[in-house]
């Protein structure tokens, strides 16, 4: 199916430029981001900790100049770059960045550690704190995956880590935030405003409105907190048939135990994930997530969303609309909010409208006018 495209429309930001980005081994929704910022900075160079082109595939901006830190030197590197976090602020603050007019940086980890000149301008679009580094929570889960002997130097790398990201965030001119739930962890974890720019989306040019199939879908890459498990107990409370796309490691421990009512599928491509879109009976986004881009691909192609009404989910999903929500992270509280879900009707096309506000044209207009803005001199610090 054919999705938006606004590359004849841009108008470039003129003046020297990089990217930078967090690390780049896989197309997900941050490499989305840096795709349109690249639009806009067409001539800029791009740094990074560690790149995987292989697992790119074919990437928009694979013919970019791509320069990353020492750490892609290490054996390993492109597929284990997670296990590296304690030698990642080390390699950001080795690497200087070219003397430009404006640095711009797509980040969820450490890449505004990345040292520019004096003179650039450092515009920051943050996809979000490290939750593992700043929230004691989370913090704790992923303690917990550890082997027991590196459990007690978790504490320590992740102080290291959060010292070296809260001293870059104070260099950044302009938060970016891509939601308010984001916005507010940026206060919160750096002290700094943000002004809020939701994440382009690739929208279809018509939602599916045809009858749809009775399974339910969860998409993405599947870690802890985005609550897998709770979409597997609660489709089997149902007895209801679930279809799992992406990896990571809750998928691989929830398949060991998995009911019969899962279908794993692992990566597909877009074409295979549109097609779910525009079958299933319905989306699950069980987790608190910063935005949530898999959300308004689902509304936009009819598919009504059941998501935890806490975070990013809420800024997309109008619960009645596009949607439901549910109020606490329970197998419970989901299976009953997917009942409801099937004795409402939803319209595809006020669904689609609804994902327009998403688009990359959107984005692209108002990341152009921030960026024009801190070149210009006007910031929110």
């Amino acid at each position: 199916m054919a999705t938006q495209t606004v590359d004849s429309m841009i108008e470039p930001v003129r003046c020297s430029a990089v990217l930078t980005h967090h690390w780049l081994t896989r197309r997900r929704g941050g490499e989305r981001v840096l795709e349109a910022l690249g639009e806009l900075l067409p001539e800029s160079p791009i740094y990074t900790l560690v790149h995987d082109r292989a697992g790119l595939g074919d990437w928009p901006l694979s013919e970019r100049a791509i320069h990353e830190t020492w750490l892609g030197r290490i054996p390993g590197a492109r597929r284990h770059y997670p296990k590296l976090l304690p030698l990642m602020p080390l390699a950001a603050r080795q690497t200087r960045l070219p003397e430009v007019d404006l640095v711009v940086c797509s980040d969820a980890a450490v890449a505004k550690v990345l040292r520019p000149a004096q003179r650039s301008k450092v515009v920051c679009y943050c996809h979000s704190p490290m939750r593992y580094v700043y929230e004691p929570t989370i913090r704790a889960e992923y303690a917990r995956t550890l082997p027991a002997l590196l459990r007690p130097l978790w504490g320590p790398v992740t102080a290291c880590v959060r010292r070296a990201d809260y001293r870059a965030a104070q260099r950044v001119d302009q938060f970016v935030a891509n939601s308010a739930h984001v916005a507010e962890r940026i206060q919160r974890c750096y002290g700094r405003d943000a002004v809020v720019v939701h994440p382009p989306v690739d929208l279809p040019d018509a939602p599916a409105t045809g009858p749809r199939e009775d399974f339910l879908l969860c998409v993405g890459y599947h870690v802890a907190y985005k609550r897998l498990d709770l979409a597997v107990a609660a489709s089997a409370k149902l007895r209801r048939q679930l279809v799992v796309i992406g990896s990571g490691p809750e998928m691989q421990r929830l398949q060991r135990q998995s009911p019969g009512n899962v279908r794993w599928l692992g990566w597909q491509s877009t074409e295979s994930i549109v097609d779910h879109y525009r079958q299933a009976a319905a989306l699950l986004f069980p987790g608190e997530e910063d935005f949530g881009i898999v959300p308004v691909e689902a509304i936009a192609h009819g598919c009504p969303v059941v998501a935890y009404g806490v975070g990013g989910a809420t800024e997309s999903v109008v619960d009645g609309e596009t949607g439901v929500l549910f109020e606490e992270q329970t197998v419970a509280s989901l299976a009953t909010a997917i009942e409801r879900l099937g004795q409402l009707d939803f319209d595809p096309q006020r669904m689609h409208a609804h994902a327009q506000q998403f688009s990359k044209a959107r984005f692209i207009e108002q990341m152009r006018t921030v960026l024009l803005g801190v070149l210009e001199g006007n910031v929110n610090k």
